[in-house]
Parts: structure tokens; C-alpha cells; sequence
């Protein structure tokens, strides 16, 4: 006996064929599915990477996060010498409040650091910021691979200079007797010593912080460069643009978001301005000229072991520098960037 076969309607095929679910959306009748895996779905995922980035965490919370405890000395009149052990020396300092912080707003030489740091910053920020940039436009101009690496190469070699070598090597051209005070004299014009001079320290810093990391600078800004697509410089080409219309319109828009993002990144690092670099010099122009919050701290945490007083001064320059992050965070939202982290 013969089965004649009836063919179904669309709509009962369609009720009983499977319906793809997503990763995460695997959902029991009557649950409404999620657009988003679960954390445990997420962990099982994504084990292997977050045990390869456990060590790095864990670096991270050993050197970064946890000497934060030791802001608690601010409010202390610390005393390395009670113990051996620093916990047992926090533990047993006497407390007093905020009598640090009172004397570091009274003390003019903290506004003296304060005054020489801002100056330094906005010098660098005007001066050295834009270098990188116009040195990694002219490299990113130039046809020849060959000349390219070898400029790349010679700019980059000073940042593995030593601040000694560069100071070094600065003093032997500005010095009291360098080459150019030399040369002066032998055409009859007096010497000059730009390196004990306080009028020029700031310049003179300015100037050794180009020479020595301007051509390192360029690294993110030739690797987003890297990144245009050259169809954009030919469509621009086709349109009647030259050179300086197609960097105008074409390189820096791509450049923009690295720009906005490293300048957040420096005016947060803006109370920083080398320690090293001006620790080293400080003793020849004096600390009027060349005294800035880091060499503050130091001379009076370690070389004056008042220490309380010195943390209190770091405190106050890490709360202000997250200050001034966010609020560059903030500007570069408004013209629509990203900046350091998104909306």
C-alpha cells in the first residue's frame, strides 16, 4: 500500500526548523535570551589570556598599587629608625593630622618648586610637544626607504644616551669653556656659560629634552602614519590637492586622535618635568632656578629625612596630576576624541 507524501505549509516548516542562537543567548523555555555572554561563559573564553596577563597584574599591584599604602606617612611624623621593619615604623610614628600639609602651603620654597615645574611644562608643551610630530611628517615625506631608516636611526640614537652623557655633551658646547665660548673669544667677544646661567636654565632643559627624546617621540606618530590607507592620498592627488593640501586634510586627521591622546597623557604628567635631568644641574644654577617638585621631594625626604613632610608634597602633586588627566580627558571628549578612556 502506497503512501502519498503531502507536503507542509511554509509557515509549519518554518515553526520547526532550528533557530541559531548566539554565544551566551543559550537561554532554558521561558527565559528571555541575553545579547551578552555570562562572566563564567567570558572566564572559560577568555582563561588563557587572563592567565597570561596575571603576572603583569600582579607586578602591577605589588609595584604600583601597594607603596599607595604608604601615603599614610603624610599624616605622621615618620620615623625610619623606630624598626627595621617599615610596617612596624608607620605603626608606632606619631600622628599629626594635617600639620604637613599646613607647612608645605606656608613654605615658599614649595610655591618656588611649584612656580619653576608649571614653567617647565608649558616650555616643553609649546617647544618639545610639536617636535615629534613635524619630525615624523618630514620623515614620512621622504621617498627612499633607505634614507628613511637611516634618519629614523639617527634621531632615535640620543634617547640611549645617559642624562649624564647629554648634560655632558651639552657643557662642552655652552659650557664656560665649550666650543662656542671658546670661538667667541677668539673673535674678541666676551665668553658666555649658558650652563650656570638661571635666566636660561629653562630653555637649556627644554633644549637637552629635544635633543634627547624628540626623535623617540616619533615612534607612535610614523606607526599611525603607517596606518593610512595610500588610496586616500591618491583620491586627494585626483582632486587637485598638493602636498600641503593632502597633509593638511589627509596625515593630520589621521594623527589627530595620537595627538589628542599623548597630549592628556603629558598634561597629566605636567608636575613631572625630569627628575634625573635637573637633579644632576641643579647645583649649578641653584635651587631658585631649578628647583621643581621632584627635586623638592627628594631634598627633603631623603637628604633632610623629614619624611612625612616630603610624602605630604608627593600627595598633594599625585592628586593634582589625576586632576589635571581627567580634566584633559574631559576636553578631549568635547572635541571628540577619545582620549585615555571613552565616554
Amino acid at each position: 500500500m502506497s503512501h502519498s507524501t503531502v507536503p507542509r505549509s511554509g509557515t509549519e516548516a518554518d515553526t520547526t526548523e532550528k533557530t541559531p542562537v548566539a554565544p551566551g543567548d543559550a537561554a532554558g523555555p521561558g527565559k528571555k535570551p541575553t545579547g551578552r555572554p555570562s562572566l563564567r561563559l567570558r572566564f572559560r573564553r577568555d582563561r588563557v589570556l587572563l592567565l597570561m596577563t596575571l603576572p603583569a597584574v600582579l607586578l602591577v599591584l605589588l609595584f604600583n598599587y601597594a607603596p599607595i599604602l604608604g601615603n599614610v606617612v603624610a599624616f605622621q611624623e615618620y620615623d625610619p629608625y623606630v624598626s627595621d621593619n617599615g610596617v612596624v615604623s608607620i605603626l608606632h610614628s606619631p600622628w599629626v593630622g594635617l600639620d604637613n600639609f599646613q607647612r608645605i602651603f606656608e613654605d615658599s620654597a614649595f610655591w618656588n618648586a611649584v612656580r619653576n615645574t608649571l614653567v617647565l611644562f608649558f616650555l616643553q608643551l609649546v617647544l618639545f610637544f610639536p617636535v615629534p610630530v613635524l619630525l615624523a611628517l618630514l620623515i614620512n615625506s621622504v621617498v627612499r626607504p633607505r634614507v628613511r631608516a637611516v634618519a629614523q636611526a639617527v634621531l632615535y640614537l640620543p634617547h640611549f644616551f645617559s642624562w649624564v652623557l647629554v648634560i655632558a655633551v651639552f657643557q662642552q658646547i655652552f659650557g664656560g669653556a665649550g666650543i662656542l665660548s671658546q670661538l667667541l673669544r677668539q673673535h674678541g667677544y666676551d665668553g658666555l656659560d649658558l650652563m650656570t646661567d638661571p635666566d636660561t636654565f629653562a630653555l637649556l632643559i627644554t633644549a637637552q629634552s629635544v635633543w634627547k627624546d624628540a626623535g623617540w617621540g616619533i615612534i607612535v606618530f610614523l606607526a599611525a602614519l603607517a596606518s593610512v590607507s595610500p588610496d586616500l592620498y591618491e583620491a586627494a592627488a585626483m582632486d587637485g590637492a598638493g602636498r600641503w593640501r593632502r597633509m593638511w586634510h589627509v596625515t593630520l586627521p589621521a594623527l589627530r586622535p595620537v595627538i589628542a591622546l599623548l597630549l592628556v597623557l603629558r598634561v597629566g604628567d605636567a608636575l613631572t618635568v625630569g627628575f634625573e635631568q635637573i637633579l644632576l644641574q641643579r647645583d649649578a644654577v641653584g635651587p631658585g632656578a631649578a628647583e621643581v617638585l621632584d627635586t623638592f621631594v627628594w631634598w627633603n625626604g631623603v637628604r633632610n629625612q623629614d619624611f612625612g613632610y616630603a610624602a605630604a608634597a608627593g600627595l598633594i602633586k599625585g592628586v593634582v596630576s589625576l586632576g589635571l588627566v581627567l580634566a584633559a580627558n574631559k576636553v578631549a571628549h568635547l572635541m571628540g576624541e577619545q582620549g585615555v578612556y571613552k565616554k
